[in-house]
């Protein structure tokens, strides 16, 4: 759907999301992040738990990364499967996500999703193999390439992004 099409200014998304295409929903939110001010609903835990998870969590990811650079998330509370009829096999969690105050990173922004990418599509690697497996770059000495993706903050996957885009060799 386009939001623009049906919405002027700004909007709370307000719902019980399908959990079969929430992840979905979200990465659609973020190509709206100047309209979507507010996010609060109900969606499968594991998928609620990983949107709010923080730097050094198994479940940290890509979701969270991207959504944490622009949204404030909160995990609210769980919901048994028991309070359903019939009960699914899974539980629920509602979560809030509250647009921040950042409107553009300190970065080129879609380079900054190509490398969360990056990086969490080979997340037992260090930074410097799955940055090297995505990106030719002229140096690999950036100070934090032994970590692993779930170890960086939002704001150093930024300056990560700052040094990749300062050293990556393009093919123009």
């Amino acid at each position: 759907m386009d939001l623009d099409q049906y919405f002027n200014g700004k909007l709370a998304i307000i719902g019980n999301f399908p959990y079969n295409i929430s992840t979905q929903i979200f990465f659609k939110v973020l190509t709206h992040k100047e309209q979507v001010v507010e996010i609060s609903g109900m969606l499968q835990k594991e998928v609620a738990e990983r949107i709010c998870a923080g730097p050094g969590s198994k479940t940290y990811g890509i979701l969270s990364v991207l959504l944490q650079a622009y949204y404030k998330t909160e995990y609210l509370f769980t919901v048994s499967e028991h309070v359903f009829s019939p009960p699914p096999k899974v539980k629920s969690g509602v979560i809030r996500l509250t647009r921040n105050n950042i409107d553009h990173l300190d970065c080129d922004e879609k380079l900054f999703m190509r490398v969360v990418k990056a990086c969490f599509n080979q997340r037992r690697k260090t930074l410097r193999n799955s940055v090297r497996a995505a990106f030719v770059l002229k140096r690999d000495d950036w100070h934090e390439f032994s970590l692993r993706p779930e170890q960086l903050s939002v704001d150093q996957f930024v300056q990560l992004t700052k040094w990749i885009s300062e050293n990556m060799i393009t093919s123009e």
